[in-house]
């Protein structure tokens, strides 16, 4: 394999940009080159096969949609109440909204796992990885509600984030008066976190 960082970098973002596009029939090493603009011949001296750049992808993405830690720092000065929970929430819808295609990526990494038990194995583990993560930070940081507040807000927030970037019409005007998506995320975090909840719930 080749071994030029940069390079390696912008045929997965580019790989990126085609399955969000195709899906992943259309994800072929060919179809990667053509969209970085380089010669025909280069993803395949990157890359193993499609399952390598399938991986090398969600690890991508998961550098792309991370939160800044600048954002985060500046967030944590504040109080630990639900509205700093409501603040993550926003930063989250933001950051995928800002990449959208990352984001329509990920969904399709989530197709495609289902159909190749290698892919299946990987992304279970990096995405439960994420979802402990989130636990523990909200536990470090003291934020109010536990485990199971978390949880619920990471399957609300994905079912808001897969309406909102794929059919934004469903949810248009479905609570009158509540604006989409930042009223609803205002929902979750409210309907999750009762006034009143207290850190570590």
């Amino acid at each position: 394999m080749v071994s030029n960082p940069g390079r390696r970098a912008a045929l997965v973002d580019a790989g990126v940009e085609v399955l969000a596009r195709e899906g992943a029939r259309g994800l072929t090493f060919r179809a990667v080159d053509a969209e970085a603009g380089v010669p025909l011949g280069t993803a395949s001296n990157y890359f193993t096969d499609r399952g390598d750049l399938l991986r090398q992808i969600d690890t991508r993405l998961h550098v792309r949609l991370a939160p800044d830690p600048d954002v985060v720092a500046e967030l944590m000065t504040r109080p630990k109440d639900r509205s700093l929970v409501t603040a993550f929430m926003y930063d989250l819808m933001a950051r995928a909204t800002r990449d959208r295609t990352g984001y329509l990526a990920l969904m399709e990494l989530r197709l495609e796992a289902t159909r190749r038990p290698e892919l299946l194995a990987s992304y279970t583990k990096s995405v439960r990885g994420d979802l402990e993560e989130a636990m523990e930070f909200h536990r470090t940081a003291g934020l109010p509600g536990g485990d199971e507040s978390v949880a619920v807000l990471y399957l609300a927030m994905l079912g808001l984030l897969l309406e909102h970037l794929t059919l934004p019409g469903v949810l248009e005007g479905v609570l009158p008066g509540v604006s989409v998506p930042e009223g609803l995320v205002q929902k979750i975090v409210a309907t999750v976190l009762p006034e009143g909840e207290e850190a570590g719930g």
